[in-house]
């Protein structure tokens, strides 16, 4: 489990059959093999590591659902190692688990603020809620804004200049991780038919929650 808080901007050495290198720093004070580091929201394992870079594995179904197709050598990406039961939850709850990819539709200054519109597919957007939370390669942010077709999130400059966010462009792709909360309830929401012959439907109902003071 991560926080969406990075810890710092890594580097692409190399990515190609199977494995992803990158330049680090910070991550690298405690590491251990096995050890999980988010990697532009990317939840991915250390297999390998020495002075200034860390190798883990990427599978197939990861490069097929998140941009990590999209890095070549030098791309800037967020990393941020696992959560401890000391640490701050600065951001919110994020798994690491990428539900989709978005591309940034525009960038818009409001006041000492950047207003960041990102295109999603409506299976998204679907649990994507305004002032509700949302990973962006990562990123813990607020949403600002929700639309049938896209969402905005409001960035303060220390976000842009300690994050890879300052060297995207419209067009760019950011991984999305929805919020997992909203997942789950969700699921409980719909019922329990699914999950096999005898279930009982879940009598949570959205009245139910509102009415609890969710």
């Amino acid at each position: 489990m991560f926080t969406g808080i990075v810890e710092e901007v890594g580097e692409v050495i190399r990515i190609g059959n199977g494995q992803l290198v990158l330049g680090a720093g910070k991550v690298l004070e405690d590491v251990h093999l096995g050890d999980s580091i988010a990697v532009n929201g990317i939840c991915l394992t250390v297999t390998d590591f020495s002075g200034g870079h860390f190798t883990a594995d990427v599978m197939p179904e990861t490069l097929r659902r998140t941009s990590l197709q999209e890095l070549t050598k030098g791309s800037p990406v967020n990393l941020e190692r696992a959560l401890t039961l000391s640490s701050r939850l600065g951001g919110h709850i994020v798994s690491g688990h990428i539900d989709g990819v978005g591309r940034i539709v525009s960038f818009r200054e409001e006041g000492n603020a950047i207003l960041m519109k990102v295109a999603a597919e409506r299976e998204l957007l679907r649990h994507i809620v305004e002032k509700g939370s949302v990973a962006l390669d990562g990123i813990s942010l607020t949403v600002a804004e929700v639309t049938g077709k896209d969402f905005t999130v409001s960035l303060i400059p220390h976000t842009r200049e300690s994050t890879n966010l300052g060297s995207k462009r419209a067009g760019s792709p950011v991984n999305i991780e929805t919020d997992v909360i909203g997942k789950y309830v969700e699921k409980l929401l719909a019922g329990a038919e699914s999950s096999g012959s005898g279930a009982k439907r879940s009598t949570i109902s959205r009245e139910f929650l509102l009415s609890n003071g969710f």
